[in-house]
């Protein structure tokens, strides 16, 4: 049985998506400014229904509606931005349009990029969905491009593969993961855990220094080579759906 459509009055879900209080989405109705399939909507308490081609059949204020909750967004993350809202510096959430910085649900960054690594990194507003990405249990695969400080010793792989790795200051060891050189001081891995700065301490653990990190791909999902740095777009059904386990 497929669930019902949920429905919020108007003024509510403009609100809700950043456009203002209930008053000023008031104003815009007055005026004329928000239509539904091309026809001014009159009144700010009317119930709409919140489909997936909400956003082509509203328009507000000249402009197509915001994407409705439920909403994941992929973004190329640059180097030099943080993955919060309340840290010191560029953050991730900048880089997205004002008004969607005061959605309810908020959008927060699903796991997060350390400052100084860049590449794939997914928000949503549904929180169930969130958590089914970076619950353990799901070992969702995470593809990191790394770039060293000294040549490999040749061994790497193995002991990442192995199971038995021990981070510094921990007494689990890591899952297996899997690494494939690229060139003397350069390898692509693959996690199946996310632990702290994992990748850097795998390293570190075996004598090397990681200079760069860029994670290209989540589950199935691979970072286009068309979206720069600092752009973002929304992902459809199945795209999301790569991200996660088969089943």
């Amino acid at each position: 049985m497929s669930k019902p459509t949920p429905t919020l009055r108007l003024d509510r879900l403009l609100a809700n998506l950043g456009y203002g209080s209930r008053r000023e989405v008031q104003g815009f109705v007055d005026a004329g400014l928000v239509t539904l399939d091309g026809v001014a909507i009159e009144d700010a308490d009317q119930r709409i229904a919140v489909t997936p081609d909400l956003s082509q059949r509203m328009v507000v204020r000249g402009r197509p509606l915001d994407p409705p909750p439920g909403v994941v967004l992929m973004l190329h993350k640059p180097l030099g931005v943080t993955c919060s809202h309340k840290e010191v510096g560029p953050l991730v959430y900048s880089l997205l349009p004002d008004r969607w910085r005061r959605r309810d649900p908020a959008i927060s960054t699903v796991g997060r990029l350390d400052k100084e690594t860049s590449g794939l990194l997914l928000l949503t507003d549904d929180g169930a969905l969130l958590h089914r990405i970076i619950s353990p249990k799901n070992h969702v695969p995470k593809r990191y491009r790394v770039t060293l400080d000294r040549p490999l010793r040749g061994d790497e792989a193995a002991r990442f593969a192995a199971g038995t790795l021990l981070l510094e200051g921990e007494e689990k060891p890591l899952l297996p993961a899997e690494m494939e050189t690229l060139s003397p001081t350069s390898a692509v891995v693959t996690l199946h855990e996310g632990r702290y700065h994992q990748v850097r301490r795998m390293f570190a653990a075996v004598g090397n220094h990681v200079q760069a990190l860029h994670r290209d791909c989540m589950g199935r999902l691979a970072l286009p080579d068309d979206l720069e740095p600092g752009r973002y777009r929304i992902l459809g059904e199945a795209e999301i759906a790569a991200v996660l386990p088969e089943r």
